[in-house]
């Protein structure tokens, strides 16, 4: 009788879920039952799931929040599988509600214990759900749609609006509108963003930039 946990894939590469497969053919535990690139996709299979791995930064746009919310109300946990690279998206899963986050380049045995947990139910604690959980408690969070952040990311960078327009095929006096209101929603999170330098630490603070090296290195 097999009685190996069903486990869900979100990512719209198929490298990966070919690799997580890989990971887990030995374990009898845990399976990947079913992929697809978007939460909506996998739900449309009709699976029975006992857990869905998220990737947080996926082709459709969509939002951690949003997933991990779909998610939920069908019943479903959620493990976010990520490169954790952006502390902003991994903050909005953690505040939603997922059981944990594992890193994409953690060791095989790391990732499938974190799988198997998850999938019995049991929080996973690791250093990037712990420090979205707990850091930069005196951050207020902006609600800045995919598009702004997109925006914000190219302009505090270093490119100017008509370049920014010209990249996200929006016309200048949207993006010049997209700012403004970016500009609003940190004034009124009560973090200045007047200035591009400020706009610049803003984006660096939430994760849309990484963050600058040390010239030494």
């Amino acid at each position: 009788m097999n009685t190996a946990r069903k486990v869900g894939v979100v990512e719209d590469h198929s490298s990966v879920v070919l690799g997580l497969k890989a990971m887990l053919a030995d374990d009898s535990r845990v399976e990947v039952a079913g992929s697809a690139g978007t939460v909506t996709g996998l739900l449309d299979q009709g699976l029975d799931l006992d857990l869905v791995l998220l990737d947080l930064r996926l082709s459709d746009g969509s939002s951690p929040t949003a997933n991990v919310e779909q998610l939920r109300a069908a019943g479903l946990e959620t493990l976010v599988f990520t490169g954790a690279e952006n502390p902003y998206l991994v903050r909005q899963a953690a505040k939603a509600g997922v059981l944990g986050v594992v890193r994409k380049s953690e060791p095989t045995d790391v990732v499938v214990a974190a799988i198997v947990a998850a999938a019995q139910g049991r929080q996973v604690v690791t250093t990037e759900w712990a420090a979205a959980i707990d850091g930069d408690p005196g951050l207020a969070d902006v609600d800045l749609s995919p598009r702004q952040r997109d925006v914000l990311a190219l302009y505090a960078s270093g490119e100017k609006a008509d370049r920014v327009a010209r990249m996200t095929g929006l016309s200048p006096n949207t993006v010049n509108d997209y700012l403004a209101r970016i500009r609003m929603k940190y004034a009124d999170a009560g973090r200045p963003a007047g200035s591009k330098v400020e706009l610049y630490q803003r984006a660096v603070e939430d994760g849309l930039l990484p963050m600058p090296e040390h010239p030494g290195r």
